[in-house]
């Protein structure tokens, strides 16, 4: 099976569900860093709706830009977040079975 991850090195949670992935046998693992390679706003849409969760529901609300978001739809939250990916909570995690925001990171092994 593959699993690919949007990660951010810097980020503990990420690391940690990176190693559980990493730690999973016969699992291929691809690696993006999303700051890096940003996922499109039709990728983030899919991710969100396979891991049945909102744009809301994975926007990072403890950063400054996502404060002008308050209130808004999840249209307006995908299209900055396809702008400025600092705004997308990570990790995210998909694989065949589904796809999942790894917060807390065990959560991934409920698609492996």
């Amino acid at each position: 099976m593959k699993a690919t991850i949007y990660h951010n090195p810097r980020c503990s949670k990420s690391r940690e569900a990176l190693a559980i992935l990493n730690g999973t046998p016969g699992l291929a693992v691809e690696v993006i860093e999303y700051l890096k390679t940003p996922p499109s706003r039709e990728t983030l849409k899919d991710l969100y709706r396979r891991a049945g969760m909102t744009a809301r529901e994975g926007l990072r609300i403890a950063e400054d830009a996502a404060k002008p978001l308050k209130g808004t739809d999840d249209d307006a939250i995908l299209d900055a977040m396809a702008a400025n990916p600092i705004l997308i909570e990570r990790p995210l995690v998909v694989t065949e079975k589904g796809a999942r925001l790894g917060r807390p990171p065990e959560r991934v092994r409920e698609i492996l």
